[in-house]
This record gives structure tokens, C-alpha cells and sequence, in this order.
């Protein structure tokens, strides 16, 4: 490839698309075509943001193209899977929103085709792979600022919107439960910053307690990880308030045993309404670092990745344990509320 890979989009059915192809465009890929199921509520917004694309009416036509090289995944979670493997099989390498799937049973046929076909199936998880604090805070714990991370506390609050919301959101067998859903990207992040390969669910919650007309619905999740190299906590809910200007106020804390990181993603809530704050406290300084103007490094690698066909955005055991993680807690979760 002489520039990025080409692409092909499957499914926006989930606005994180735009960040998805965004990203890979800026950083040399290119796209033609895009195909969706079904009209969604993000159509004429993706219209606008990438106007020469064209939209084809069936998906063959990008998943047999020979010359796209990798497909994009937005689709409603539970079609994820199947699609991801289709476009595998026909030699195609796949990004896809995350959740990437939404059963164990799925999880299992996509190990079997990543390992059949040698494609790469990335989960974007855009909580750390967008996110340019989480990016700072990776340089930061490499170069071992905190020293050994021990802990890592993760919420992700969301904003409702359900007047906005299609009826999938309410399915829990189409969207996969709040775990497996949101609750993939602050396990992602646990994963990845305590190193852990080792690990147990020591405690897995998720309920509905506001929409009893809903009862496919999810309001909160919460999540005990114990790593062999450190512990977890995660929260993830829909009870942002109405007043907050951002769709959620998530952190993230990373423990060491030097010192600790916390990241204010999106909003410095009461003092700020711009994101990425980071806050560092180590024996040698107390600081507050802004990182909006930090490089993100997921697209570049990967492009690069899928071209010399290695690892560097990240590995592809860390991606199967991170969806393996989430919807074994989604299932713990639901099995004690039964």
C-alpha cells in the first residue's frame, strides 16, 4: 500500500463511525463506498462529513471489492460479528466499533477466522484510542512516573437521550447489555495499563432501575477485576445530567506506587468545559498537564500494522481478552440478577 489502506464502511449505526474513518482518512486511507442495513438517524450527518462517499445498496460490493484492503464496522452490535467475519473471509482487515460482539459464542467464530484467515479484527476502543489524555498517560506510566500501576478506577457516565435513541438501544440481545457494551472500553483500559493477563471477576452488577416501559434497558454496570498484576474498578451508567454540556464526565484513575494519574476526559466539570485533563502526583511534583494538543496514535499504527503486519497498535490477544472480560462479567452480571 502506497498511502493508508483502502476502505469500506459497513454499518453507521453508531455516530462513533465518524471518528472511526475520520482518523483513518487524516492519516492517508482512503474510501469510496459505504452501505448501511437500514436508514439510520446518523445518515445525513455522515452525508455532510464525507460527501464524495457513495452509498451502494448492497454489501457485497465492498466486501468483495478486491481493491479495499480493510472494513470498517459500525453497525448495530449484535450484526457486528457476522459482518467482521465476512469481510475476513474475503480477505479484507476489519475495525469495528466497539463492542465488537456481543456473545461468547460470536467471540469464539471470529477467534476461529482470525486465526484461519491471519486478518486482523481491531476493536476500537475509543475511550483510550481516541481519547488524547489516555495517550499522555501511557507515555507517562511508561517512562514510570507512578511507578508500577496496582489499581485502575474507570467510569463512564452517559447522557440518556433516549428520546433520540433508536429501538435497538432498548434490546438487550441486540445492543449486548451495558458491559459488554460500554463497560469493554474501561476494561480495555484496566488491561492495559496494569498489564494483567490473569484475570477475575470478582463482582459484576447490572440493572435497570429508571425505565421499567424499557426492560431490554440498562441504566448501570458496575465491575471487580483482580489481575494477576493488579486490581480494577469500573461503573459505567446513562445518568449524566441534563445540565452537563458533554454527554458524560468520564475519568479514569491509575494507581502506582509512586503516585497517581487522574484523567478528566471530557469535561473539567464546574471549572472547564473543554476535555483532556490529566492530573499527575508523584514524590517529585503535583501538576496539571492539558493534552488536547497530544498526537493520537491508534490510526497511524495500525495503518501501519495491516501493512507490515505486526503489532503495534495493539495486540490482537489483548483485543479477544478485553471482549472475552466483558461478556463473561455481562453474563456473571445477568445470571445473579436472575
Amino acid at each position: 500500500m502506497k498511502d493508508g489502506p483502502n476502505l469500506g464502511v459497513l454499518g453507521i449505526d453508531h455516530a462513533h463511525i465518524f471518528n472511526m474513518l475520520g482518523n483513518m482518512l487524516k492519516h492517508g486511507s482512503h474510501c469510496a463506498h459505504w452501505w448501511s442495513a437500514e436508514p439510520t438517524s446518523n445518515d445525513s450527518d455522515f452525508i455532510k462529513a464525507f460527501p464524495t462517499l457513495i452509498k451502494v445498496d448492497n454489501k457485497s460490493c465492498i466486501i468483495d471489492d478486491p481493491n479495499i484492503d480493510m472494513i470498517l464496522i459500525s453497525a448495530i452490535p449484535a450484526d457486528r460479528a457476522e459482518l467482521a467475519i465476512a469481510a475476513m473471509e474475503a480477505g479484507k482487515d476489519v475495525m469495528v466499533d466497539k463492542p465488537g460482539c456481543t456473545t461468547l459464542e460470536q467471540l469464539a467464530s471470529i477467534k476461529e477466522c482470525v486465526k484461519r484467515t491471519g486478518k486482523k479484527w481491531s476493536v476500537n476502543f475509543s475511550e483510550r484510542f481516541e481519547v488524547p489524555a489516555v495517550v499522555k498517560a501511557e507515555e507517562l506510566v511508561a517512562n514510570g512516573e507512578i511507578g508500577r500501576v496496582i489499581q485502575t478506577i474507570g467510569t463512564g457516565p452517559h447522557q440518556q437521550g433516549l428520546h433520540k435513541r433508536p429501538d435497538w438501544f432498548y434490546q438487550r440481545n441486540r445492543f449486548g447489555g451495558i458491559l459488554c457494551d460500554i463497560g469493554s472500553h474501561q476494561i480495555d483500559q484496566f488491561l492495559f495499563f496494569t498489564k494483567s493477563t490473569d484475570v477475575t471477576i470478582a463482582h459484576a452488577l447490572a440493572e435497570n432501575t429508571t425505565k421499567p416501559d424499557q426492560p431490554g434497558f440498562q441504566d448501570f454496570g458496575e465491575v471487580v477485576l483482580k489481575g494477576d498484576k493488579g486490581h480494577g474498578y469500573i461503573r459505567v451508567d446513562w445518568f449524566t445530567p441534563d445540565a452537563l454540556p458533554v454527554w458524560g464526565d468520564g475519568r479514569l484513575m491509575i494507581l502506582g506506587e509512586k503516585g497517581y494519574i487522574e484523567l478528566r476526559k471530557y469535561i473539567d466539570v464546574g471549572r472547564e468545559n473543554t476535555g483532556n485533563h490529566l492530573y499527575l502526583a508523584n514524590g517529585d511534583r503535583v501538576e496539571h498537564i492539558d493534552c488536547n494538543n497530544v498526537e493520537l496514535n491508534y490510526s497511524p499504527r495500525l495503518i501501519a500494522d495491516i501493512e507490515n503486519r505486526t503489532e503495534t497498535a495493539v495486540s490482537q490477544e489483548h483485543t479477544f481478552r478485553t471482549m472475552e472480560l466483558a461478556l463473561l462479567a455481562q453474563q456473571q452480571a445477568e445470571l445473579k440478577s436472575a
